[in-house]
């Protein structure tokens, strides 16, 4: 035995020496061949994950290699395979680790590293390069361990891999995807009772400054507070703000109760009923939207809007914030604060079809709020046979306690409108309305209203007229119709024997408008390009014409949409004013790490001149990006006034409050400094009677308590021996949940738009035991501004459910889409079976299931939909295993379906 030893290692010597005389790459190759005994196939498991369609690979006499294509379309990384020049090229994960696999000079080089290619790491088979594992892992800087007798192919990393973050971001967005498909109202829900006196929660803006010259300096000292709660069954808000003094200049204050279901005031099913500060309902030829003291009540579900073809938008805008409007991603318009502290975008044109408007408010202290309504115009307006009703009076502009205010918003007058409408079948409705207006150098007016309103096909179609009863009439045709990419809206208004309006303003008697909005696809990009007209006449003969264009951009990180206006004015006498033409854009970027936000307004003719310039630009200092530092900067001119101004401020957000130090110069000698504080406080929902602060808006937003469990007997009930579950992340729809459960499994979900239902569900992926899962979907529940709604969510153990699935002949069903529903008839989970009839529900909730047959396989196939075989999948049967299904033709279908009754 000893002899023979001596002999291999001499030939081995033998063989070392003359390989020297071998051209590189033949040192480097196998003799080995390739054949089906060797041939195995692998799954490429990354923690829970499997990536790819399988790895194909072989066993070798060193060991086992795998598919190198297989591999780099299974982890997706940028290396380059060419067979033909016998090479790989291309970087693993991150760019610094660089690979080049060289096959002819027998060269393999990871980063800086070179070295020659052993021999037994390279394999030529059929498929490509084998290659053997453990010179893969060290290719891509990972951990790979082939599995052989259980066919598993084991990636491990010590950092997480791209691949494992997309493959997070799939899971999130299946769990997100057919939550849009789903009527929330099916899935479990967290009810916010309206019962004893709530203590309100306030949001607060305090202003201290100096302003003026440097030789006459003035002491500032302004406040806004906001606040909302609840007493018994009836919601109130309020706001009081003061003016430079810190004197009470205004006192808003509103009583009021929404619910979507209509359940308000008995036999008039209101959705909203409102007293004090209240906002009027708008038509389409006599009255506009306004906001004022009054009442209001209507049974009009509360997204929907007042007219078809156009919307308003809102809200509050405390003293330093901004706004912009976006529709479909297209930045349409920019609000900065006025003295009243709303912003409001009126009369936005509306598209047929589908219209997501978000507002972004940004803060002083580099806030950012987003406020998203979605507008659907089409054929389903309002359904067949139903009446929908409006009613409101409101004194225009007026806040409920005014303390002197010299600024005047509205007309001040008082005004009434009373609204029908009715569908009379899928495609048509009609409507019919009184109003009346307190009109600046008009007076009042009383006005009869009707209109008709009928989708066509792909547009929807308007006839209005309206009388202000002392002989005045005006009509009107709209149309908002959609054409593949193209958006197409137009309008027509006349007014006849002297009618005056909200609508007929300024002596007009005729307002024409046609519209089209238009999607280009460049590339992969689509540009909004909008192009309209207006013509205007009057009772006195004169005449205007205006025509606008605009293009909106979005390329990496900047968001460009530019515009020109042209207009034409036609007199009865006298000579006509030159025609004018203004351009201009907004915009915001990111450049590194500086946010940057702009508006310029430049008049083209009849002279060249620069009108107006604001840019704001705010970067992050130290701390994250929730609580630290940040700064603002912001450059401003009007040429009207021929001033301009830099304000420089620095921002310091804490979980408790924010505040601001800024500072500004003007060109006119002018000088501003001050400190702005912001903070919000109320009701601390983790402890009875106690009390919190904090630096977001409570107040004007919604908030909940959300508490997670582990449900050890998966009854969905929590008793006192199941635990909380700590470090949890929850998901609350398109809100972010930047905070993990605490020690008690509680975490509050912020910022969330009131009156509008949200799911607030479990993200599975942070979840440290693989074999715990969310025992449902979620919950959903509909939040109110300055109430914390409370629920809570389980975690339960999983198991599986299995079975196979054969055809009426006896075979097995492939590709056939099946369901597991629980008791509540939510579907939990859904799976395809393979070739051979054999299905499997992974990581299954312990409980009750009925296993029943997606509804579209079901009709495809002509079958029943199975629902007698019922699973429970608890700590006795982890593993439920239904075993033999046979697929049940309609026509042989039976109404005892217990033969079929899983044994």
């Amino acid at each position: 035995m000893v002899a023979f030893r001596t002999f291999s290692r001499a030939m081995a010597l033998v063989a070392g020496a003359l390989s020297f005389g071998l051209p590189a790459s033949a040192r480097a190759e196998s003799t080995w061949t390739a054949t089906d005994d060797d041939a195995l196939l692998f799954d490429l498991r990354l923690g829970r994950y499997r990536l790819g369609d399988g790895v194909r690979g072989y066993q070798t006499p060193t060991g086992v290699c795998v598919d190198t294509g297989d591999m780099i379309l299974a982890l997706d990384v940028s290396i380059r395979l060419d067979k033909k020049l016998r090479r790989a090229t291309g970087w693993a994960f991150t760019e610094s680790n660089t690979l080049t696999i060289d096959r002819e000079n027998n060269i393999e080089q990871i980063a800086n590293i070179k070295r020659n290619l052993a021999a037994n790491v390279i394999y030529d088979t059929p498929e490509g390069w084998c290659t053997d594992v453990d010179a893969l892992a060290r290719w891509f800087g990972v951990g790979l361990k082939a599995d052989t007798a259980n066919a598993l192919l084991i990636l491990t990393s010590d950092t997480k891999l791209p691949v494992e973050t997309a493959m997070e971001r799939r899971e999130r967005a299946a769990r997100i995807r057919p939550i849009a498909q789903i009527d929330l109202k099916t899935l479990p829900q967290a009810p916010i009772p309206y019962s004893g006196v709530k203590a309100p929660s306030v949001d607060a803006v305090i202003d201290l400054g100096l302003t003026g010259t440097p030789s006459n300096l003035r002491k500032t000292a302004r406040y806004a507070l906001y606040a909302s709660g609840e007493a018994g069954p009836v919601a109130y808000d309020a706001r009081i703000a003061s003016d430079d003094r810190g004197v009470p200049q205004s006192l808003r204050l509103r009583a009021y109760r929404n619910d979507p279901e209509g359940g308000l005031l008995g036999p008039l099913k209101a959705t909203q009923v409102a007293a004090g500060d209240v906002t009027s309902f708008a038509s389409q030829l006599t009255s506009q939207s306004t906001i004022g003291r009054g009442a209001s009540i209507s049974n009009r579900p509360l997204e929907r809007e007042q007219t078809f073809d156009r919307t308003n938008f809102r809200g509050e805008l405390p003293a330093g914030w901004d706004a912009e409007l976006y529709r479909n991603e297209q930045l349409l318009a920019i609000a900065v604060d006025r003295a009243d502290g709303r912003y409001e975008f009126l009369e936005i044109p509306l598209l047929y079809g589908q219209n997501r408007f978000e507002v972004v408010l940004y803060g002083p202290q580099g806030q950012v709020r987003r406020e998203e309504r979605m507008v659907m115009v089409g054929p389903d307006s309002i359904p067949p046979r139903e009446t929908w009703y409006s009613a409101s009076i409101v004194q225009d502009g007026k806040d409920l306690i005014d303390f002197g205010s010299d600024f005047r918003a509205g007309t001040q007058k008082w005004r009434g409108s009373f609204v029908l409408e009715r569908g009379l079948n899928t495609r048509t409705s009609a409507i019919i309305g009184l109003h009346s207006l307190g009109i600046d150098k008009v007076g009042r007016r009383n006005f009869v209203e009707a209109g008709l309103r009928r989708a066509i096909g792909p547009a929807l179609v308007e006839i209005n007229g309206a009388s202000d009863l002392r002989g005045g009439s005006s009509a009107g045709l709209q149309l908002l119709a959609q054409f593949g990419n193209t958006y197409v809206s137009a309008e027509s208004f006349r007014a006849f024997g002297g009618f005056r309006s909200e609508r007929f303003r300024n002596n007009n008697n005729g307002e024409h408008r046609v519209t089209v909005d238009r999607l280009l696809k460049v590339g992969r990009a689509t540009i909004p390009v909008h192009v309209g007209s207006t013509y205007l006449t009057r009772y006195d003969g004169g005449s205007t014409l205006v025509a606008d264009t605009r293009i909106s951009t979005r390329f990496g990180r900047f968001n460009v949409s530019s515009f020109l206006e042209y207009e034409r004015e036609k007199r009865p006498t006298g000579p006509d004013p030159p025609d004018t033409m203004t351009a201009g854009f907004l915009g915001n970027a990111r450049v590194g790490r500086v946010s940057l936000r702009g508006e310029a307004r430049f008049r083209v003719a009849p002279t060249r001149s620069f009108e107006r310039f604001s840019l704001t630009g705010e970067w992050a200092g130290k701390g994250d990006s929730t609580y630290g530092d940040n700064w603002r900067t912001q450059l401003e001119y009007d040429a009207r006034a021929d001033v301009g101004r830099a304000t420089l401020g620095y921002v310091r957000r804490f979980d408790k409050f924010a505040i601001t130090a800024q500072a500004g110069i003007g060109t006119d000698r002018s000088v501003r400094a001050g400190v702005n504080l912001l903070f919000s406080f109320g009701p601390d929902p983790r402890k009875d009677g106690g009390f919190r602060l904090t630096s977001s808006r409570i107040a004007s937003q919604g908030q909940i308590l959300a508490r997670v469990y582990r449900d050890k007997n998966a009854d969905g009930q929590r008793q006192a021996d199941e635990p909380w579950e700590k470090n949890v992340q929850l998901t609350a729809g398109r809100v972010p949940v930047t905070r993990l459960t605490d020690q008690n499994g509680e975490v509050v979900i912020e910022d969330l738009t009131p009156f509008h239902a949200v799911l607030v569900g479990i993200d599975a992926s942070s979840l440290a035991d693989p074999l715990m899962q969310p025992s449902g979907p979620g919950k959903v529940i509909t939040p109110r501004p300055g109430i914390t709604g409370t629920l809570e969510l389980a975690i339960t153990s999983t198991g599986e459910v299995d079975g196979n699935l054969v055809s009426a002949n006896g075979g097995g069903a492939e590709g056939v889409e099946l369901e597991l529903v629980d008791a509540r008839g939510a579907v939990i989970a859904s799976t395809r079976s393979d070739f051979d009839g054999f299905f499997l529900f992974e990581q299954v909730p312990f409980g009750a299931y009925t296993l029943r047959i997606a509804k579209v396989s079901a009709e495809v196939l002509q079958v029943a939909p199975l629902g007698t075989y019922r699973a429970a999948v608890n700590d006795d049967t982890p593993a439920a295993h239904l075993g033999v299904i046979a697929l049940q033709p309609l026509a042989t279908r039976t109404v005892d379906a217990q033969s079929g009754q899983s044994p």
